[in-house]
């Protein structure tokens, strides 16, 4: 006989906190789900390791609410198969169970949200929502502090972000009388750093029935992956990676935060916490990320403030900040395209198979291990975007398909907004926009590329030099109006038209033919 609950409590695969209140008292009335859903595997083409990542965070959630003394229904792909998204799964559960009334937590991703409240508007039986428990900025206060379709400053959102909830402060003033250490955050690694870059924390997850599941339903994945699978999946690991990035990685963090290497075998990872994945799932929470990298400041010698605060900047400002611009700006932010950039994603960014050093690594990396860190992001693959006119829906698609952590909210402002000035400036105060030469300042990838970064012109040239130019060229009207640009008119406006014509025309060549960089 089948057994009916009175309620059912549905959890998605990226609300994996152990600590919300659902879970402070055991009610056996009470049925919670989660489930494999085809519908998740399918809106965009994702890397391998983060279906398995992501199927095995949730199995081992299960596990951990039923060794709790809760009900739980966990649903592998076989189990779903027959029904076609989220909303007719959900209702045949209720109705197999007997349901009298639907939990869910709000979800992060605006597509989600939609299906949710539209279900909840047309269920036969009571569905209440229930906040995530997770964020910092309360969702309901979003809209005090981001003006909707108007610039906002990260800094400025950072600082209210810091005096409200007391973190690195000092009565009123921040810790060490600066709220900002970026300039101490910006060193490239020398070959002793490189010797010294630490063995990155790995786990080892069997997920052989998981990828099993996946080709026996035919899910389209790309991407490498070696089971186990090294990525945390559950509370523990995620609170074993924190003690080693606080204990190993942080006093080293801040000044190489935004450095590129390809001379380790390490270079994938170097000093950053790779903890994203964590977060985003929610087995762990931002505020304890915080705190406990504020301990290890206060009780080590060896991390200075400059490390910590360009940590909890990631985290209390950057985080959450584009929680609120996607939010405030949705669905509309999922249309703009500032420069109305429509060219095609090169093949390369599927194989890395480029003579470009610099996004061979960063695409390599990224395919091997399904991460790259945000310099890797923003100023390799996302600034060669930028430049060349990739359509933005491409580039979301590719970055919401090939990192781990990739979920909507976090990945649609970084990627078209940040990387790519689609949103025309609601996010950034400029295209973040870049020459070989800022390749060449943070990395050591040109010295042993194909071609050279101090050229502009000729068949060894660098692409990313007359690409700069060429970006510059065509939007310099709306360009030259931004202080922080103006001066760089200054350095093409002396270069002669004949050597402006050459750049342009070798930009041209490249444009038309990129696949072959």
């Amino acid at each position: 006989m089948q057994h009916h609950y009175r309620c059912i409590r549905w959890i998605l695969g990226d609300q994996l906190n152990e600590n919300h209140s659902w879970f402070s008292q055991v009610d056996d009335t009470v049925l919670y789900v989660i489930a494999e859903l085809q519908q998740e595997t399918r809106y965009t083409r994702h890397h391998v390791q983060k279906l398995c990542a992501f199927f095995a965070a949730m199995e081992r959630f299960a596990d951990v609410l039923v060794e709790r003394g809760h009900r739980v229904l966990h649903l592998d792909l076989a189990a779903t198969a027959t029904h076609e998204d989220l909303c007719s799964l959900m209702s045949a559960v209720c109705e197999q169970y007997g349901a009298s009334e639907l939990h869910y937590q709000r979800p992060d991703e605006y597509r989600l949200l939609t299906q949710l409240r539209n279900f909840k508007d047309s269920s036969a039986i009571p569905v209440t929502e229930y906040d995530t428990e997770h964020f910092i900025l309360p969702f309901t206060e979003i809209e005090q502090y981001f003006p909707a379709a108007r610039h906002q400053r990260m800094e400025t959102f950072y600082r209210k972000m810091r005096s409200r909830f007391r973190i690195l402060m000092e009565d009123d003033e921040p810790v060490a009388g600066r709220w900002n250490f970026d300039a101490e955050n910006r060193n490239k690694l020398r070959a002793d750093d490189i010797a010294a870059i630490p063995q990155p924390l790995i786990f080892a997850t069997d997920v052989s029935d998981i990828l099993a599941r996946l080709d026996e339903f035919d899910i389209d994945y790309f991407g490498k992956i070696s089971n186990p699978l090294p990525w945390p999946i559950s509370r523990q690991d995620s609170l074993q990676l924190l003690d080693h990035f606080c204990e190993v990685c942080l006093p080293c963090f801040g000044r190489f935060q935004d450095a590129l290497t390809g001379r380790s075998p390490h270079s994938w990872s170097l000093y950053h916490s790779r903890l994203s994945f964590a977060l985003n799932s929610k087995l762990i929470s931002p505020m304890e990320v915080i705190d406990k990298a504020i301990s290890q400041f206060h009780k080590s010698d060896t991390v200075d403030i400059a490390a910590v605060e360009g940590f909890v900047r990631q985290i209390l400002g950057w985080r959450e900040f584009v929680r609120g611009i996607y939010w405030r700006n949705m669905p509309n932010y999922a249309t703009r395209n500032h420069y109305n950039a429509d060219r095609s994603l090169p093949d390369f960014f599927w194989s890395g198979q480029t003579r470009m050093r610099c996004l061979h690594r960063a695409i390599s990396e990224s395919l091997e291990h399904a991460y790259a860190h945000h310099i890797q992001r923003l100023m390799v693959t996302g600034n060669f975007c930028l430049i060349t006119g990739i359509d933005p829906d491409q580039v979301d698609a590719w970055y919401l398909g090939i990192y781990i952590d990739a979920i909507e909210w976090v990945e649609m402002p970084n990627t078209r907004g940040m990387a790519l000035y689609g949103d025309g400036g609601l996010l950034g105060t400029k295209p973040y926009a870049a020459g070989g030469n800022y390749i060449n300042k943070m990395s050591d990838y040109c010295s042993d590329c194909f071609y050279k970064v101090s050229e502009k012109t000729g068949d060894r040239a660098c692409p990313l030099n007359s690409l700069y130019w060429h970006f510059m060229y065509r939007h310099r009207e709306e360009l030259m109006n931004n202080q922080r640009l103006r001066m760089i008119y200054g350095s093409w406006n002396r270069m002669g038209e004949e050597q402006q014509q050459a750049i342009l025309e070798q930009a041209e060549r490249h444009l038309a033919a990129l696949d072959k960089l």
